[in-house]
């Protein structure tokens, strides 16, 4: 295996900061002897100046979601006041709830900034900008940066140099409310360069990007909460083992097409019908929505308990998903599948549950398919004191089968779901897959926590290949008998320095079990380090 001339893991400034060569570009020229600082490092002064005066300022947050394994933890944001709904916020569909910024900007509400007495610094104030004296017109306005480094010894397990990731990613958006009738945009950047990064994706490289950009209208009706909403958008009604807007990317996952809601106290419908975007690498002009692809359905929500101590709730659902030029095994071609199951999730005192089933079937060129896949994750918080330990454990399934056949097809897939949960760096996708993950997490500081993780893979099904997480088959795995995939040791600290800024380490030792060590792949270090500011 070969190392890189040196490794360092931890929250460094340094591993920070060399996501500066991202901007290619410098300030003002320096004194001869004395370098300038680079873009990069400007963006880290600047956060750091904010961030200075913020952390004595800003009110404690009330503690996030009490699982938060490596494979679930997202930053958190500062206290937003909840759009008035008659279903639990946090149930909605609307966005991933863990106490904080949302991950789609367009799920917060900040009217509560429309008293002065509540803004602490003038990025308060861009957070609801008034259009009339009513209080009911007016603008939010929304950004992001982070600054990223990705460190992995044998990339794709091939024993070969070094691969290191400096990667950039720039938000900007603004949400307009006209009373009833909402517009929101969001423009996104991604940089990369660095070593050995091979050809850039779009999703980790892309000049411009838009983002989000939709129309909506909502509102209430005799007693119901009814909203359509239509253009380009984030959708993540469903686990994130489905369905996703992959945060881990430098540019997210969105879609194009019209989503609509109905919600009552205890239930609620959300229909949707959207397209998936093809990225470019340029402007805005080269990602279109793919005519070869439709993803469209229904997902259902039942409040079975909300009290203070037990908050339960099941989402079942019901999509359909087609695309032109999916491939299995050496033939692609037009597939249409439907997925059936349903989410129970939520927590009972300490212990917090997301438990997903669901039955995939549908044709891919003249052949059926019959698949399946679960999770069950679950985390139980030993003591909300001090250190306040959590143990927990999620299992993971994917079933495999048929696809480099001519019969039924039992290998599943997703719509549009990340695959960190298997794989920090990528090494694994959950077809075919079965993985068991302990894990264990500690918070020695209120703005620190630490998680460990353990997990062992096993293939589902012997006679089909072990798959990447972007669906390709290492090559030849179909034909090796066994079925240890392999083992990961996964470590995360998150680091809330204030409710906006954020850094968060990552570490996976990845060890091929006998399957892939048959095939002549290798151990494989990946670390990250990244910073994150928003407002």
């Amino acid at each position: 295996m070969r190392h890189p001339p040196h490794i360092a893991v931890g929250l460094s400034a340094l591993s920070i900061a060399g996501a500066s060569g991202v901007a290619h570009a410098q300030a003002s020229p320096a004194p001869a002897g004395v370098r300038s600082p680079t873009e990069g490092e400007l963006i880290i002064i600047g956060i750091a100046a904010a961030a200075q005066e913020g952390f004595a300022r800003q009110p404690a947050e009330p503690s996030a979601q009490p699982s938060t394994p490596p494979s679930e933890a997202v930053t958190e944001r500062a206290p937003a006041n909840p759009a008035v709904r008659t279903y639990p916020r946090q149930a909605d569909g609307h966005g991933i709830k863990l106490g904080g910024y949302n991950v789609s900007r367009w799920a917060e509400d900040w009217r509560i900034m429309r008293d002065p007495a509540k803004r602490d610094d003038p990025l308060d104030r861009l957070k609801y900008l008034p259009l009339d004296d009513s209080g009911n017109m007016y603008v939010t306005l929304s950004g992001e940066v982070r600054l990223r480094s990705n460190l992995t010894t044998n990339p794709g397990l091939v024993d070969s140099e070094y691969r290191r990731e400096n990667l950039l990613r720039m938000f900007g958006g603004a949400d307009v409310h006209l009373g009833p009738v909402r517009f929101f945009g969001e423009l996104a950047h991604g940089g990369l360069d660095g070593h050995n990064i091979g050809t850039p994706a779009a999703n980790r490289r892309n000049q411009l990007f838009v983002q989000q950009a939709f129309g909506e209208l909502s509102g209430d009706v005799a007693g119901y909460t009814l909203g359509i909403r239509y253009g380009r958008q984030e959708f993540t009604d469903g686990t994130a083992g489905l369905v996703s807007q992959k945060e881990d990317n430098t540019i997210r996952t969105s879609m194009s097409g019209a989503r609509g809601w109905l919600q009552a106290g205890q239930f609620r419908a959300d229909v949707f019908d959207f397209k998936q975007i093809r990225l470019g690498l340029e402007g805005t002009g080269d990602d279109v929505a793919d005519d070869a692809t439709r993803f469209s359905g229904v997902t259902l929500g039942v409040v079975l308990a909300n009290t203070k101590s037990r908050k339960i709730f099941l989402d079942p659902f019901a999509w359909r998903e087609r695309n032109d030029s999916l491939r299995w095994g050496a033939v692609s071609g037009r597939e249409v599948r439907y997925y059936y199951g349903a989410r129970l999730w939520g927590s009972i005192d300490r212990l917090t549950l997301d438990w997903v089933f669901d039955h995939q079937d549908g044709d891919f060129r003249g052949r059926n398919i019959s698949a399946w896949q679960a999770a069950v994750a679950q985390t139980y918080v030993i003591n909300p004191k001090g250190w306040s330990p959590k143990i927990g454990i999620h299992f993971d399934y994917g079933s495999g089968g048929g696809s480099y056949g001519t019969g039924t097809i039992h290998a599943m897939k997703t719509p549009s779901a990340g695959m960190i949960p298997y794989s920090y760096q990528g090494a694994l996708n959950i077809t075919n897959l079965f993985q068991a993950s302990p894990n264990i997490t500690v918070s020695p500081l209120k703005v620190l926590d630490l998680t460990t993780e353990f997990q062992h893979s096993w293939r589902a099904n012997s006679s089909d290949a072990v798959y990447r997480s972007a669906g390709t088959a290492y090559a030849g795995s179909q034909n090796i008998h066994g079925s240890h995939v392999g083992d990961a040791i996964r470590v995360q600290a998150t680091l809330k320095v204030t409710p906006r800024l954020s850094v968060i380490g990552r570490y996976e030792y990845f060890m091929p079990g006998a399957i892939l060590d048959h095939l002549g792949y290798a151990n494989s270090h990946y670390m990250a380090t990244w910073a994150s500011f928003r407002f």
